[in-house]
């Protein structure tokens, strides 16, 4: 029995892999598509946490439900956004921190129709654990996990793309925190207010910021450790 419980483990993780590195972080145009190849991410992000946590059922939901937040988790659900279905003001922001319509879709689809997901799934692990709030730290968690996620399944061409984005977007971005007070307590202590108030400007400028920090970051081990180590604490 634990033979046939490994084998089909491997399975649904090759099949998986396979699949989505060839239809994920590109703009998804087709919300069909979008959730199939969603679920197929979500289901491998599932089963990793399972096989590192034995006798734990832990799951979680995909969905589509475009916000001006993009992406989102609440209620054991990641939810996801069709670039169609934005508000116009977001979108020219990505053409804007594109420089033209193609750059911007396709900055929109590196992050938000491929990098966010697994961060998004990151939250539905605190929450099952007990451990999820709002705040810096929280954030920096889950771009953690999501980078070591998608390296332990050979997105390294992918994330490159987008920590080679991510600088040239800083670069464009003004820095949102006040002076005399660091990143971490101003996005903390205003989080909820920044999230809400449909400029993603200032949040990204949290959430690329730490990308980079986070990619740059050689000391950081590979998913499974932090996985452990983490339930360990």
């Amino acid at each position: 029995m634990k033979n046939k419980i490994f084998i089909t483990s491997l399975f649904l993780s090759l099949a998986c892999t396979a699949f989505a590195q060839k239809n994920w972080f590109r703009l998804q145009k087709d919300s069909t598509a979008l959730i199939q190849e969603a679920t197929l991410i979500k289901d491998l992000f599932v089963s990793d946490i399972n096989s590192i946590k034995p006798g734990w059922n832990f799951s979680l939901k995909t969905t589509i439900k475009t916000t001006p937040m993009l992406v989102y988790y609440d209620s054991q659900t990641a939810h996801l956004p069709l670039w169609s279905q934005l508000p116009e003001q977001i979108q020219n922001w990505f053409y804007e921190i594109g420089e033209n319509k193609n750059d911007g879709q396709e900055i929109f689809g590196l992050f938000f129709n491929g990098f966010y997901l697994p961060h998004e799934l990151a939250h539905g692990f605190e929450d099952t654990l007990g451990k999820l709030n709002r705040s810096y730290k929280n954030e920096y968690f889950a771009n953690t996990i999501a980078i070591l996620w998608f390296r332990k399944h050979g997105y390294l061409k992918e994330l490159e793309k987008c920590y080679e984005t991510a600088k040239v977007i800083m670069a464009k971005t003004p820095n949102p925190v006040p002076n005399g007070q660091t990143a971490e307590n101003f996005f903390t202590k205003n989080y909820n207010e920044i999230l809400l108030s449909g400029n993603p400007s200032v949040y990204g400028f949290m959430q690329f910021g730490q990308f980079i920090k986070i990619y740059e970051d050689k000391t950081l081990p590979d998913f499974d450790t932090f996985i452990k180590t983490y339930l360990s604490n």
